[in-house]
């Protein structure tokens, strides 16, 4: 058994029912979650004119190799009405799910890089990433370590 972490990200419709189906999706799909953030509300990334996001990070344990996992991931978005043809970069979405690790491998192939090129910059992963594997090493550093060199200050707890 492989040990993955994904972030969950949404802001189209019931933001917050759409990472549940997803992550409902990804244990019926063979990603068993082992631990599971809180969710945060987070300022949108990239393309800011959009509304805000609620993310989540999950580490979920599977058979799965890497490139499954990462097809299970795009699947569980298709079946929750994301269309990756249809929309912008970064732009709004029902869901998103990025592999972020997948034990200690890297990957960089057409369609899969792990680690995720840039979540060590991003505080809408870092931040629920640190909550359940702050000892969790990426690329020589550890999640605990990484989240206090960035800037958290778009990143706070949802309320719902």
């Amino acid at each position: 058994m492989a040990e993955a972490a994904l972030s969950l990200g949404s802001n189209l419709g019931d933001k917050e029912a759409n990472i549940r189906k997803a992550i409902r999706r990804l244990g019926v799909g063979g990603a068993r979650v082992s631990r599971r953030s809180a969710l945060y509300r987070t300022e949108p990334w990239g393309d800011t004119d959009q509304d805000w996001f609620l993310n989540c990070c999950v580490l979920v344990e599977t058979a799965l190799s890497a490139h499954s996992l990462l097809q299970l991931c795009h699947l569980t978005e298709k079946a929750l009405g994301r269309d990756r043809s249809k929309e912008r970069r970064w732009g709004p979405r029902t869901v998103d799910i990025d592999l972020l690790t997948y034990d200690q491998a890297r990957f960089d192939e057409e369609g899969l890089i792990v680690p995720h090129p840039r979540m060590l910059e991003r505080a809408f992963v870092l931040v629920p990433l640190n909550e359940i594997a702050p000892n969790l090493t990426v690329l020589g550093q550890r999640v605990g370590d990484a989240v206090k060199g960035i800037d958290v200050s778009g990143v706070e707890p949802w309320k719902g």
